[in-house]
């Protein structure tokens, strides 16, 4: 599929989907939004895609929000259809995804942008990059699901005073706050991301998919965390990857996984 504002490639079974508006910083505008829902499910349909990671284009933004223009003069129905639909369409998307994602920031990280990378499964940051929620500065909230996220990521107190007061985090105060797992330089943030990927590579696919189904139940309303492990758990008995990785292991051979 030919995308008008982001890079999709795919090599060595990662697919990095890059967000391609380096003049808007990487904002995220509907079409965007419409075109990375098309891209992630095109990457997650690819039996060639076992690792997906999202970055920005340039140095300066991962992505530095949502494109304002587009709803200043909305109504409250208008943007009540604006969060849901974003939200059903990218963010609940690719949290639930079933190939795991990593999110690479490099640079600006905030509103939309952030709630973007939270949805993904991790994030790893170069160590110019900063983050927040700044939408109370223009009279809204996050609508992408950032009041439900971030305290999960970060806990409820350090979440409400980043909110309410607009802030911005760098790299090394999300990396002490849990926001994101590592941090390295520009240079070295797409090799690190795909040196994690390999890590994951080396493991059961469908392992990994129930692993993601279980983990994200714990933080679903009404869903018992631990029935879905139960679950998922013994799913994987039914699995070519469970007979193979346990004859591998009984055998003591490296497992190569059919991914099935």
């Amino acid at each position: 599929m030919n995308y008008n504002n982001i890079l999709y490639n795919t090599e060595n079974n990662i697919t990095t989907i890059t967000i391609n508006r380096p003049k808007k910083l990487n904002a995220l505008n509907q079409e965007t939004i419409k075109e990375l829902h098309e891209a992630f499910k095109e990457a997650n349909a690819d039996k060639n895609t076992k690792v997906i990671i999202i970055t920005g284009s340039g140095e300066k933004a991962f992505v530095a929000g949502a494109d304002i223009s587009e709803f200043a003069d909305f109504s409250i129905e208008e943007g009540t259809d604006l969060a849901a639909s974003g939200q059903h369409l990218l963010f609940d998307f690719v949290e639930n995804l079933s190939t795991p994602v990593i999110a690479a920031v490099n640079g600006f990280a905030l509103g939309g942008g952030l709630e973007l990378a939270m949805a993904c499964h991790f994030r790893v940051a170069s160590d110019n990059a900063k983050m927040g929620l700044p939408e109370v500065s223009l009279g809204v909230i996050p609508g992408y699901g950032g009041t439900q996220r971030l305290p999960q990521l970060i806990g409820k107190g350090r979440a409400m005073e980043l909110i309410m007061t607009a802030s911005m985090i760098d790299a090394n105060q999300a990396l002490g706050f849990g926001l994101v797992n590592h941090v390295t330089t520009q240079d070295e943030l797409l090799p690190l991301c795909e040196k994690i990927a390999g890590k994951i590579l080396r493991n059961s696919s469908v392992a990994i998919t129930s692993a993601i189904k279980a983990i994200n139940a714990n933080f679903k309303d009404g869903i018992n965390g631990f029935q879905t492990e139960i679950t998922e758990f013994g799913n994987c008995f039914g699995t070519d990857d469970f007979y193979e990785g346990t004859t591998a292991f009984l055998e003591k051979r490296k497992a190569d996984f059919p991914g099935e």
